[in-house]
């Protein structure tokens, strides 16, 4: 009974949904502009939920409203339900007309170079009518928070293995080699053997350290007992990585798929060194418990049909084992 004298009869999703748009904006203001209603019924929806509840769910500070923890986890819960119900919302219209939807996806830039195109080009022909918004996403310290904020359906990038997130799901797609990568008219592309140390006095473009591909590039040069190259210039554009490599001046370390999926370019050259980098796996990544929209399940399916059957990607990265 106190639940539903407390709650259930008086808790409103429209208050709900004002306690989250401050929160993402940061003030109340300019909540209400986001929202197209006043100020004070802002701030009447914040009071009336607060006096509701017993609890503060916001402070001000120097840098405008911030949520107090109760405040948070309130905001938390507030986005997952109406995640849900907008999932709800597109199913009923996918029910009513299965050709239409839409999905946002996160991409490592790794994968968008090459992967995800082959499967964009795939998936918009079977569903013309599925709109996609694909965002890229880095592999940092701040990993999947576009999925936790459900700012994102799902992610397709490499994911250090084992998978250690309990509130995500990793689907491992294909595992992918490291491969090291000079200009077809560098100076080492007709040799038969090399090594890393070999290359110490070339001019390497490299990840940022602080990204999962780059703190594994670091500890692959630690663990062949060869010092940290000179490097001039820290991406993660793995376009700008291909196309000044291609003009002789430049080695780069990459992922193998990178050059798969038809992204053959003649102007660069694998070179011939082992890495004994352990294979990195590429997964689609998503919320657990949390319901899979009908384009997300169509793509999906996509996905890994575009794996089996793309006959140029690289055979020898797509084994989970």
């Amino acid at each position: 009974m106190r639940w539903v004298d407390r709650i259930g009869r008086r808790f409103k999703l429209r208050d709900l949904h004002i306690l989250v748009a401050v929160v993402q904006r940061g003030s109340m203001a300019k909540a209400a502009a986001d929202l197209a209603i006043s100020q004070p019924a802002v701030s009447k929806a914040i009071s009336d939920m607060e006096h509701m509840l017993g609890l503060r769910l916001l402070d001000r500070s120097r840098s405008g409203m911030e949520p107090t923890a109760y405040g948070r986890a309130l905001v938390i819960r507030g986005r997952a339900i109406f995640d849900e119900l907008k999932q709800g919302v597109e199913e009923l219209a996918f029910l009513s007309d299965p050709s239409v939807g839409e999905l946002r996806i996160g991409s490592t830039e790794s994968v968008a170079a090459a992967f995800l195109p082959a499967v964009i080009r795939r998936f918009s022909l079977e569903q013309p009518r599925v709109r996609l918004d694909v965002a890229q996403t880095v592999m940092s310290t701040l990993h999947y928070r576009e999925l936790r904020e459900h700012s994102i359906d799902l992610l397709i990038g490499r994911v250090p293995a084992p998978f250690e997130e309990n509130d995500l799901e990793a689907e491992v797609v294909y595992n992918d080699d490291a491969v090291v990568i000079a200009g077809q008219q560098s100076k080492w592309a007709k040799s038969r053997r090399l090594k890393l140390t070999d290359l110490a006095g070339e001019r390497w473009i490299l990840p940022p350290p602080d990204t999962m591909h780059g703190a594994a590039v670091q500890t692959l040069f630690r663990d062949n007992g060869a010092e940290i190259p000179p490097t001039p210039l820290t991406t993660l554009s793995i376009h700008l990585c291909l196309r000044l490599v291609a003009g002789a001046q430049f080695v780069t370390i990459l992922p193998a798929s990178v050059l798969g999926f038809g992204n053959r370019d003649e102007s660069l050259k694998v070179l011939p060194i082992k890495i004994p980098m352990k294979r990195r796996p590429v997964a689609i990544v998503t919320l657990k418990n949390r319901t899979r929209s009908p384009a997300a399940k169509l793509f999906i399916e996509c996905v890994h049909r575009t794996v089996k059957e793309d006959v140029k990607a690289p055979r020898n990265s797509y084994s989970e084992k």
